[in-house]
């Protein structure tokens, strides 16, 4: 089964970009690479447990077992040893990647509160866009009984796009709610 966004991309997104920028080369058509969901869990220095119920979320959401990152260096004031552990992250790609991205637009993003659309003041230069979450409780795969804390949460949708107007146009055609 293949996800709904990555055909509605090779039927209408791909086609609409190649018309709109002039693309002679199929392949330099911009696409999705992959989207990093990252969750950093800083209380983790008092409480170890804290981080494994970050990965369960994490991993609740993302339909994906997350790598658990330690810290590099030690910053005597946070009170942060070489070696803890300090975050956990998931790379996304294919379907996973595509059904991901359905859900964020489509369920999470409109559950947020107070949220009027996203900046397009997010894009890094290079074509890829990051947006943070302030809670998890927005997907529809947490329980909110079940959660210990409210932990926000970092995505970061990387594409093959050169510029930030091909990638905008790009997520835009997968409905991402942008502003401005």
């Amino acid at each position: 089964m293949t996800a709904r966004l990555r055909e509605q991309y090779e039927s209408t997104i791909k086609p609409a970009l190649v018309r709109d920028f002039g693309y002679e080369n199929p392949f330099s058509v911009p696409r999705l690479v992959k989207i990093v969901v990252n969750m950093g869990v800083g209380e983790t220095i008092a409480d170890q447990k804290k981080i494994e119920n970050a990965a369960k979320d994490l991993s609740l959401i993302t339909g994906q077992k997350p790598l658990v990152i330690a810290s590099k260096k030690a910053i005597a004031n946070f009170k942060l040893r070489r070696g803890i552990k300090i975050g956990c992250k998931v790379t996304l790609r294919g379907d996973r990647m595509y059904e991901f991205l359905d859900r964020l637009v489509n369920i999470a993003l409109p559950r947020v509160r107070d949220f009027r659309g996203l900046s397009s003041g997010s894009f890094d230069g290079r074509g890829n866009f990051s947006l943070g979450l302030r809670e998890q409780i927005v997907f529809p795969e947490i329980d909110y009984d079940s959660v210990d804390e409210i932990r926000g949460m970092d995505v970061v949708i990387v594409t093959s796009a050169e510029s930030n107007d091909e990638a905008l146009a790009l997520l835009k055609g997968f409905n991402m709610p942008f502003v401005n």
